[in-house]
Protein backbone atom coordinates (compact mmCIF):
# COMPACT_ATOMS: atom_id res chain seq x y z
CA UNK A 1 0.00 0.00 0.00
CA UNK A 2 1.27 3.38 -1.00
CA UNK A 3 1.99 6.05 2.01
CA UNK A 4 0.44 9.39 1.54
CA UNK A 5 1.26 12.66 2.96
CA UNK A 6 -3.01 14.34 3.48
CA UNK A 7 -2.29 15.97 7.09
CA UNK A 8 0.31 16.94 9.38
CA UNK A 9 -0.13 14.01 11.38
CA UNK A 10 0.08 11.40 8.82
CA UNK A 11 3.56 10.92 9.78
CA UNK A 12 4.07 9.67 13.42
CA UNK A 13 7.18 11.40 15.90
CA UNK A 14 9.84 9.16 14.66
CA UNK A 15 8.63 9.28 10.91
CA UNK A 16 8.89 12.86 10.64
CA UNK A 17 12.17 12.81 12.39
CA UNK A 18 13.88 10.97 9.65
CA UNK A 19 12.11 13.02 6.91
CA UNK A 20 13.80 15.99 8.88
CA UNK A 21 16.98 14.83 8.84
CA UNK A 22 17.10 13.37 5.40
CA UNK A 23 15.99 17.39 4.59
CA UNK A 24 18.90 18.46 5.94
CA UNK A 25 20.87 15.83 4.23
CA UNK A 26 19.54 17.24 1.16
CA UNK A 27 20.69 21.12 1.94
CA UNK A 28 23.58 20.05 2.08
CA UNK A 29 23.73 17.62 -1.08
CA UNK A 30 20.94 17.98 -3.35
CA UNK A 31 21.76 15.18 -5.65
CA UNK A 32 22.50 12.90 -2.88
CA UNK A 33 19.40 10.75 -3.34
CA UNK A 34 17.75 9.38 -7.02
CA UNK A 35 14.50 7.59 -6.24
CA UNK A 36 12.97 8.84 -9.31
CA UNK A 37 15.90 7.66 -11.60
CA UNK A 38 14.28 7.01 -14.67
CA UNK A 39 12.99 9.28 -15.35
CA UNK A 40 9.87 8.62 -13.95
CA UNK A 41 7.29 11.44 -14.27
CA UNK A 42 5.37 12.62 -10.57
CA UNK A 43 2.01 14.54 -11.37
CA UNK A 44 1.64 18.12 -10.16
CA UNK A 45 -1.53 19.77 -10.08
CA UNK A 46 -2.80 23.18 -9.21
CA UNK A 47 -6.08 24.30 -8.61
CA UNK A 48 -4.90 27.38 -7.19
CA UNK A 49 -1.94 29.57 -7.78
CA UNK A 50 1.35 29.05 -6.40
CA UNK A 51 5.13 30.55 -6.61
CA UNK A 52 6.90 28.45 -4.51
CA UNK A 53 4.89 25.40 -4.35
CA UNK A 54 5.12 25.26 -7.94
CA UNK A 55 8.86 25.79 -8.02
CA UNK A 56 9.85 23.78 -5.55
CA UNK A 57 8.16 20.48 -6.58
CA UNK A 58 9.03 21.03 -9.91
CA UNK A 59 12.78 21.72 -8.96
CA UNK A 60 12.63 18.76 -6.53
CA UNK A 61 11.14 16.08 -8.67
CA UNK A 62 13.58 17.12 -11.51
CA UNK A 63 16.83 17.04 -8.77
CA UNK A 64 15.60 13.20 -7.79
CA UNK A 65 16.30 11.91 -11.24
CA UNK A 66 12.36 12.63 -12.08
CA UNK A 67 10.21 14.28 -14.77
CA UNK A 68 7.73 17.01 -13.09
CA UNK A 69 4.68 16.80 -15.28
CA UNK A 70 3.26 20.34 -13.92
CA UNK A 71 -1.02 20.45 -14.67
CA UNK A 72 -3.61 23.11 -14.51
CA UNK A 73 -7.03 21.58 -13.01
CA UNK A 74 -8.83 24.14 -15.44
CA UNK A 75 -7.04 23.01 -18.61
CA UNK A 76 -7.44 19.04 -17.46
CA UNK A 77 -10.70 17.08 -17.82
CA UNK A 78 -10.55 16.90 -13.67
CA UNK A 79 -11.78 20.88 -14.80
CA UNK A 80 -14.58 19.62 -16.59
CA UNK A 81 -16.09 17.83 -14.54
CA UNK A 82 -14.45 14.00 -14.84
CA UNK A 83 -14.43 12.45 -11.20
CA UNK A 84 -11.69 12.49 -8.99
CA UNK A 85 -11.74 8.93 -9.09
CA UNK A 86 -11.52 8.11 -12.62
CA UNK A 87 -8.83 11.17 -12.93
CA UNK A 88 -6.54 9.12 -10.22
CA UNK A 89 -7.00 5.75 -11.99
CA UNK A 90 -5.53 7.13 -14.75
CA UNK A 91 -2.96 8.87 -13.37
CA UNK A 92 -1.98 5.58 -10.83
CA UNK A 93 -1.26 4.20 -13.88
CA UNK A 94 1.08 6.62 -15.42
CA UNK A 95 3.09 8.52 -12.65
CA UNK A 96 5.37 7.28 -9.73
CA UNK A 97 3.45 9.85 -7.11
CA UNK A 98 0.80 12.74 -7.40
CA UNK A 99 1.20 16.83 -5.94
CA UNK A 100 -2.00 18.78 -5.40
CA UNK A 101 -2.71 21.87 -4.87
CA UNK A 102 -6.54 22.10 -3.99
CA UNK A 103 -9.89 23.37 -2.36
CA UNK A 104 -11.14 21.16 0.22
CA UNK A 105 -9.33 18.25 2.12
CA UNK A 106 -11.72 15.29 1.21
CA UNK A 107 -10.65 16.29 -2.59
CA UNK A 108 -7.16 15.09 -1.35
CA UNK A 109 -8.75 12.35 0.68
CA UNK A 110 -10.51 11.01 -2.47
CA UNK A 111 -7.49 10.55 -4.74
CA UNK A 112 -5.55 8.95 -2.19
CA UNK A 113 -8.21 6.66 -1.55
CA UNK A 114 -8.22 6.03 -5.49
CA UNK A 115 -4.25 5.83 -5.65
CA UNK A 116 -1.90 2.95 -6.54
CA UNK A 117 0.83 6.08 -5.82
CA UNK A 118 1.77 8.02 -3.07
CA UNK A 119 -0.34 11.38 -2.56
CA UNK A 120 0.49 14.51 -1.28
CA UNK A 121 -1.07 17.58 -0.27
CA UNK A 122 0.83 20.78 -1.79
CA UNK A 123 -2.14 22.74 0.28
CA UNK A 124 -5.83 22.56 1.29
CA UNK A 125 -8.30 24.68 2.69
CA UNK A 126 -7.64 22.96 6.28
CA UNK A 127 -3.70 22.19 6.02
CA UNK A 128 -0.58 22.92 4.28
CA UNK A 129 1.69 19.87 5.74
CA UNK A 130 4.59 20.53 3.30
CA UNK A 131 5.45 24.36 4.33
CA UNK A 132 5.53 23.03 8.28
CA UNK A 133 7.77 20.32 7.28
CA UNK A 134 9.99 23.36 5.91
CA UNK A 135 9.35 25.76 8.72
CA UNK A 136 10.77 22.71 11.08
CA UNK A 137 13.85 22.23 8.88
CA UNK A 138 14.51 26.12 8.82
CA UNK A 139 13.92 26.26 12.91
CA UNK A 140 15.94 23.20 13.34
CA UNK A 141 19.30 25.12 11.15
CA UNK A 142 18.91 27.87 12.72
CA UNK A 143 18.69 26.60 16.57
CA UNK A 144 20.86 23.16 16.03
CA UNK A 145 17.60 21.32 16.47
CA UNK A 146 18.75 18.79 14.69
CA UNK A 147 22.49 16.86 15.13
CA UNK A 148 23.21 13.55 13.47
CA UNK A 149 20.14 12.48 12.55
CA UNK A 150 18.38 13.02 15.70
CA UNK A 151 15.51 15.88 16.36
CA UNK A 152 15.82 18.18 19.32
CA UNK A 153 12.97 20.31 18.30
CA UNK A 154 11.36 18.82 21.20
CA UNK A 155 10.85 21.19 23.98
CA UNK A 156 11.78 24.71 21.85
CA UNK A 157 9.05 26.60 20.91
CA UNK A 158 6.76 28.18 18.02
CA UNK A 159 4.45 31.10 18.13
CA UNK A 160 2.00 31.82 15.64
CA UNK A 161 0.23 35.40 15.33
CA UNK A 162 -2.71 35.59 13.23
CA UNK A 163 -5.82 33.79 11.51
CA UNK A 164 -5.94 30.71 14.23
CA UNK A 165 -8.60 28.98 11.92
CA UNK A 166 -6.37 29.04 8.94
CA UNK A 167 -4.63 25.88 7.07
CA UNK A 168 -1.48 27.08 8.45
CA UNK A 169 -2.58 27.91 12.15
CA UNK A 170 -3.73 23.85 11.52
CA UNK A 171 -1.09 22.89 10.28
CA UNK A 172 1.47 24.17 12.81
CA UNK A 173 -0.89 22.71 15.90
CA UNK A 174 -0.21 19.29 14.33
CA UNK A 175 3.71 19.28 12.85
CA UNK A 176 4.54 21.18 15.53
CA UNK A 177 2.87 18.80 18.53
CA UNK A 178 4.02 15.79 16.34
CA UNK A 179 7.51 17.59 16.92
CA UNK A 180 7.35 17.83 20.36
CA UNK A 181 7.30 21.40 20.27
CA UNK A 182 5.53 23.53 22.87
CA UNK A 183 3.07 25.32 19.90
CA UNK A 184 1.68 28.62 20.79
CA UNK A 185 -1.43 30.41 18.74
CA UNK A 186 -2.20 33.79 19.48
CA UNK A 187 -5.68 34.59 17.58
CA UNK A 188 -9.28 37.02 18.13
CA UNK A 189 -11.73 34.60 19.94
CA UNK A 190 -13.67 34.72 16.69
CA UNK A 191 -10.90 33.18 14.53
CA UNK A 192 -9.64 30.21 17.07
CA UNK A 193 -8.84 27.01 15.76
CA UNK A 194 -10.98 23.97 14.48
CA UNK A 195 -11.96 22.39 17.24
CA UNK A 196 -11.17 18.66 16.35
CA UNK A 197 -8.00 20.06 15.25
CA UNK A 198 -7.22 21.25 18.35
CA UNK A 199 -8.38 18.24 20.47
CA UNK A 200 -6.00 16.30 18.01
CA UNK A 201 -3.06 18.42 18.59
CA UNK A 202 -3.31 18.12 22.52
CA UNK A 203 -3.38 14.42 22.18
CA UNK A 204 -0.29 14.13 20.21
CA UNK A 205 1.58 16.84 22.31
CA UNK A 206 0.84 14.93 25.35
CA UNK A 207 2.95 11.58 23.82
CA UNK A 208 6.08 13.78 22.54
CA UNK A 209 6.01 15.91 25.33
CA UNK A 210 5.04 18.99 23.66
CA UNK A 211 2.24 21.21 24.35
CA UNK A 212 -0.58 23.57 22.55
CA UNK A 213 -1.94 27.12 24.02
CA UNK A 214 -4.63 29.10 22.36
CA UNK A 215 -4.91 32.59 23.19
CA UNK A 216 -6.05 35.91 22.57
CA UNK A 217 -2.70 37.74 24.45
CA UNK A 218 0.29 37.97 21.51
CA UNK A 219 2.31 38.88 24.09
CA UNK A 220 1.66 35.59 25.44
CA UNK A 221 2.36 33.33 23.09
CA UNK A 222 5.73 35.03 21.81
CA UNK A 223 7.61 35.64 25.33
CA UNK A 224 10.46 33.16 25.21
CA UNK A 225 9.76 31.98 21.93
CA UNK A 226 11.90 29.97 19.77
CA UNK A 227 10.53 31.19 16.57
CA UNK A 228 7.76 33.30 15.68
CA UNK A 229 5.71 33.05 12.34
CA UNK A 230 3.06 34.49 10.84
CA UNK A 231 0.72 34.34 7.58
CA UNK A 232 -1.01 36.65 5.73
CA UNK A 233 -4.43 37.74 7.01
CA UNK A 234 -6.52 36.78 4.63
CA UNK A 235 -6.56 33.13 3.15
CA UNK A 236 -5.98 32.81 -0.63
CA UNK A 237 -9.37 32.91 -2.16
CA UNK A 238 -10.54 35.29 0.52
CA UNK A 239 -9.06 38.63 -0.35
CA UNK A 240 -11.34 40.27 -1.04
CA UNK A 241 -12.97 40.28 2.88
CA UNK A 242 -12.45 42.51 5.49
CA UNK A 243 -9.29 44.59 3.76
CA UNK A 244 -7.53 41.92 3.88
CA UNK A 245 -7.41 41.50 8.18
CA UNK A 246 -8.82 44.66 8.37
CA UNK A 247 -8.70 46.37 12.30
CA UNK A 248 -9.54 42.29 13.00
CA UNK A 249 -6.05 40.85 13.40
CA UNK A 250 -4.22 44.55 13.77
CA UNK A 251 -3.31 43.77 17.09
CA UNK A 252 -1.46 40.51 15.66
CA UNK A 253 1.02 42.36 13.31
CA UNK A 254 4.75 40.99 14.35
CA UNK A 255 6.70 44.00 15.57
CA UNK A 256 9.76 44.49 16.59
CA UNK A 257 8.17 44.84 20.39
CA UNK A 258 7.08 41.30 19.99
CA UNK A 259 10.21 39.88 18.29
CA UNK A 260 12.15 41.08 21.37
CA UNK A 261 9.76 39.48 23.92
CA UNK A 262 10.57 36.37 21.76
CA UNK A 263 14.32 36.64 21.61
CA UNK A 264 14.27 34.19 18.60
CA UNK A 265 13.93 33.89 14.84
CA UNK A 266 11.03 34.98 12.38
CA UNK A 267 9.45 33.15 9.90
CA UNK A 268 7.01 33.50 7.16
CA UNK A 269 5.39 31.21 4.59
CA UNK A 270 5.04 34.05 1.95
CA UNK A 271 3.99 36.26 0.29
CA UNK A 272 4.26 39.10 2.50
CA UNK A 273 2.13 42.02 3.28
CA UNK A 274 4.77 44.99 5.01
CA UNK A 275 2.95 46.41 7.08
CA UNK A 276 -0.20 44.37 7.24
CA UNK A 277 0.62 40.98 9.30
CA UNK A 278 4.55 42.09 9.73
CA UNK A 279 6.77 45.29 9.98
CA UNK A 280 8.97 45.65 7.06
CA UNK A 281 11.71 45.91 10.00
CA UNK A 282 11.03 42.76 11.20
CA UNK A 283 10.95 40.44 7.80
CA UNK A 284 14.24 42.26 6.06
CA UNK A 285 15.57 42.72 9.58
CA UNK A 286 18.58 40.33 10.96
CA UNK A 287 16.11 38.00 13.03
CA UNK A 288 14.31 37.04 9.48
CA UNK A 289 14.72 33.49 8.24
CA UNK A 290 12.02 33.64 5.84
CA UNK A 291 14.61 33.26 2.71
CA UNK A 292 16.21 29.78 4.20
CA UNK A 293 12.46 28.88 4.79
CA UNK A 294 11.59 29.64 1.07
CA UNK A 295 14.55 27.13 -0.03
CA UNK A 296 13.59 24.97 2.20
CA UNK A 297 10.59 23.91 0.72
CA UNK A 298 12.83 22.20 -2.37
CA UNK A 299 14.42 20.27 0.15
CA UNK A 300 11.84 19.16 2.46
CA UNK A 301 9.45 17.91 -0.09
CA UNK A 302 12.41 15.94 -1.83
CA UNK A 303 12.83 14.33 1.77
CA UNK A 304 9.31 13.93 1.35
CA UNK A 305 9.18 12.49 -1.60
CA UNK A 306 12.28 10.05 -1.20
CA UNK A 307 10.77 8.62 2.03
CA UNK A 308 7.20 7.87 1.16
CA UNK A 309 8.84 6.33 -2.39
CA UNK A 310 11.03 4.35 -0.25
CA UNK A 311 8.19 3.29 2.54
CA UNK A 312 5.93 2.65 -0.22
CA UNK A 313 7.93 -0.12 -2.03
CA UNK A 314 8.82 2.21 -5.57
CA UNK A 315 11.95 4.01 -5.10
CA UNK A 316 14.35 3.70 -7.86
CA UNK A 317 17.72 2.14 -6.60
CA UNK A 318 19.82 5.17 -8.37
CA UNK A 319 22.99 3.38 -7.88
CA UNK A 320 21.86 0.35 -9.24
CA UNK A 321 20.48 1.99 -12.19
CA UNK A 322 23.92 4.19 -12.72
CA UNK A 323 25.92 0.91 -12.49
CA UNK A 324 23.77 -1.05 -15.15
CA UNK A 325 24.28 2.50 -17.65
CA UNK A 326 28.00 1.76 -16.55
CA UNK A 327 27.93 -2.07 -17.58
CA UNK A 328 26.15 -0.93 -20.72
CA UNK A 329 28.39 1.52 -21.91
CA UNK A 330 31.65 -1.19 -21.45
Amino acid sequence: MPRHFLRDDDLAPAEQKEVLALALELAGDRFAQRPLEGPRTVAIMFDKSSTRTRVSFATGVAELGGSPLVMEAGSSQLGRGESIADTTRVLTRMVSAIVWRTFGQERIEEMAAHATVPVVNALTDEFHPCQILADLQTIAQHTGGLAEGEAALAGRSMAYLGDGANNMAHSYLLGGATAGMDVRLATPATHRPDPGILARATEIAASTGGSVLVTEDPREAVTGATAVLTDTWVSMGQEGEDGRGGTTFSPYQVTEELMALSGGIFLHCLPAYRGKEVAASVIDGPRSVVWDEAENRLHAQKALLTWLLTRSGTATDAGDARSRRAGERR
